[in-house]
Order: C-alpha cells, then structure tokens, then sequence
C-alpha cells in the first residue's frame, strides 16, 4: 500500500484558485483525490495547501482516505518546487522508508484509480525503484540549425507507422519514502514508464488549457458517468426544497410564523429551464403554504408536498409515467437521506455544498460549490446548460461570471 501525496497551493496567478475552481462540475482537485479513493493501491491520501479555502473545500468530499496536510508558506511561492514541499512533508511524518510514496499532480485530473493499479503492476513487473507517467507523442522534432532530431526527412514515416517519443505528461510519479529522502527527487535508481492515453499529454496551467481539458474530460471520462444509451437531453428537472431551494433553515416571526428563506438567482433557473423546453417539479416532504406560493410564482409544472405520496423516487417514477420519459431523462437535485433513493436513480444527480455525508458518498453524483438557498440550483442548471444536458444553451447576456469562477 502507499501514500498519495497532492501538493496544491493557494496562490495560482495564471487561474486563480485554479485546484478548487469547477472543473466539469467539480473542484478540480477532486477527480485524481477521486481516482485515489478508487484505488485499491492506495491507503492514504495526503494534500498539502496552504489555503485554508483549500482545505476546507477538499474536506468537503467525504473520502474516507483524504487528510490534510498544512504546508508550510514558505514552501508555496511561485519559486518552491515541488520537491521541496514533500520533503518537507517527509520530514514532519514518521514513514517507513520502503512504503511507497506517490506525487499526484491536480493539474492532470485524467488519471483514474486504474491508472494506479496498473502503475504499481508496470513497476514490480519490471523491478524498477521509480515510475513515472508518459504519453506516445509522434510529432516530428528539428534543431535550430534545420537538422531532424527524430526522423529522416527524405523518407517521411506515415503517421501510423512512426514510433515517435515518450512524453512526460506529469500525471504521477511513484518512488519510496527512503528514495525521496535519500536522492531528494522524485524519481531515482532503475525508472520504469506507464504509458497512458494521448489525450492526457495535457496539463492545466493556462486558462486556454482549461477549455480544452474539459471537452476532452467529457469525452473520455464523463461519457460513462453521465450519458445515457437512450438520450443525453434531460426532459424533466426536480428539485428538494428545504436545504437545496433553502439554507435549512427553520425561521420563526414573533407571531409564530414560519419563514422560509429563498434565493431569487435559482428562480431564474427554473425559467431557463422552462425557456428549453424541460419540465419542472419539486419533491418535498414539507407540506407549508411558504413552498406553494414560491412554487406558483415559479410556474412549476408538477409540486408533491408532504408525506403521503410515496417516496420521492416513487413520486419521480409516476411523473416520468405521466411525461412518457424514463427516470434516466431526470435530472435531481438533493441534500439529505430521504433523497438518496431519488438521486441514486435519477439519470443526472447533484448537491449542494452543505449536503449530507451520505448524499455525498453517492457514485457519481456532482458535488456543487454553492450551499443550499445560496444559488445551488442555478450553478446546477448552469451546469446542465454548459455540458450540454439542455437543448439550447443560456444567453450570455444571462449568465454571471460569478457561477463560473
């Protein structure tokens, strides 16, 4: 077994808040913290920020391997290296030197917990000390002085037949605690290569980079996870009330009123929604004239208060009975336990920040950065627009620089 180690700090110029910023609906920093967890090579995942924003973003996921390691300041400057923080680390922890010690870069989120699996086989296999990740890269290279530097020029290789070169795509690099120490590098001794796809020869530092990821992150790696062998469209959109459309909380006027306390950029959501042709509903056990009211002035299509229809899964499948579309053209949104039948099935899942361990720990549902009643919903529906689970798209005079940021 080994311990991962995520060095990500806080003060990225190219792309501010760069390891937390949505990356296909997540922090970025969560998709290899993600393929960690997945691993069966890995026991403990280590990220070392000094962000304390960071920090409590990352806590937020709910792996049971992920601690958090406070870097020190000093080893965060845009001049650190790399090397210097996880001998730093190191330094501080008490770890035999033969356990096996992995560098993960948030910058390469392609890399999944097979990825980790194989590595660890490539390197026994060969009997290396060290590995690191590479991609086939066949372009061809010249010298400054016009002289080829991988190829004959009078006998150009076709494509296909070009072996070309090894890349290093910077995605991880295995070494043991003793070796990093010892060479303070890490890679040393006998070095062995896990090849991975083309597709991850590319590494988020510009904000260039960012746009091209995500549509190659929703091509190869997404494509499981959230389309569907029937459609990609959603057709029918519920939401939770309390928690998701509200902040959870339970307010009182003197006069013994209950208040509820709504934001009006979600109410904007369900009218863009509406706008594409896809249906609307809420699903609450509640049962308040509060809910009715928003829900009239949101001119929902279908509103199931209290506790007498079912559960919240048997209400959706009766709805998708009425619409004539099955539960994987649904896309949900929740916060608690008596939502997780609903999200479990629903064929695209979400949840706010403040949600619920349990919610959270779902296989695939989309971790939002927004809390309930703070415009989770719409950074939802954003989301929906963006990887195109809505026929048309938001008007750009309608979209907020701030739910992208």
């Amino acid at each position: 077994m080994a311990v991962a180690f995520i060095p990500v700090r806080g003060g990225s110029k190219s792309i501010p808040s760069k390891n937390i910023k949505l990356f296909c609906g997540k922090p970025l920093v969560y998709w290899c913290a993600k393929a960690l967890q997945d691993s069966k090579s890995i026991d403990t995942i280590v990220i070392a920020t000094d962000s304390e924003v960071i920090k409590q973003t990352v806590l937020t996921f709910g792996f049971s391997k992920l601690v958090v390691y406070d870097r020190d300041p000093a080893n965060a400057a845009d001049t650190s290296s790399t090397e210097a923080v996880m001998l730093e680390y190191l330094a501080k922890v008490n770890l035999p030197a033969e356990k096996y010690f992995v560098l993960v870069q948030a910058t390469s989120p392609f890399v999944t917990g097979t990825d980790f699996n194989n590595a660890f086989a490539v390197l026994k296999r060969k009997k290396a000390d060290s590995l690191l990740t590479c991609v086939p890269y066949k372009r061809f290279f010249w010298n400054e002085d016009g002289t080829p530097v991988n190829y004959d020029f009078k006998n150009r290789p076709r494509r296909q037949d070009f072996k070309g070169e090894l890349m290093e795509n910077g995605s991880f690099y295995i070494s043991t605690v003793g070796a990093v120490t010892e060479h303070k590098n890490r890679l040393s001794g006998k070095i062995a290569i896990y090849e991975m796809p083309e597709y991850t020869a590319f590494e988020i530092d510009e904000p260039d980079d960012w746009i091209i990821m995500e549509r190659l992150f929703q091509k190869h790696v997404l494509k499981d996870a959230y389309s569907s062998p029937v459609t990609r469209h959603i057709k029918l959109f519920i939401s939770d009330v309390d928690g998701v459309l509200t902040d959870a909380g339970m307010y009182y006027s003197e006069s013994g009123d209950e208040l509820k306390k709504f934001n009006t950029h979600d109410g904007m959501a369900f009218q863009l929604l509406r706008q594409a042709g896809v249906k609307t509903g809420i699903i609450t056990t509640e049962n308040t004239q509060i809910v009715a009211r928003r829900a009239a002035k949101l001119k929902l299509d279908y509103v199931h208060q209290g506790k007498g229809f079912g559960s919240k899964l048997d209400i959706a499948l009766e709805i998708c009975k009425l619409e004539g579309i099955s539960i994987d053209e649904v896309a949900y949104i929740g916060d608690d336990i008596n939502c997780i039948n609903l999200l479990s099935a629903a064929g695209v899942k979400a949840c706010p920040n403040n949600a619920t361990r349990g919610v959270k720990e779902l296989p695939g549902i989309l971790h939002l950065s927004k809390c309930g009643g703070d415009g989770a919903v719409r950074e939802f529906v954003e989301w929906l627009f963006d990887n195109g689970f809505c026929k048309s798209t938001i008007p750009t005079e309608l979209k907020q620089d701030k739910w992208a940021s």
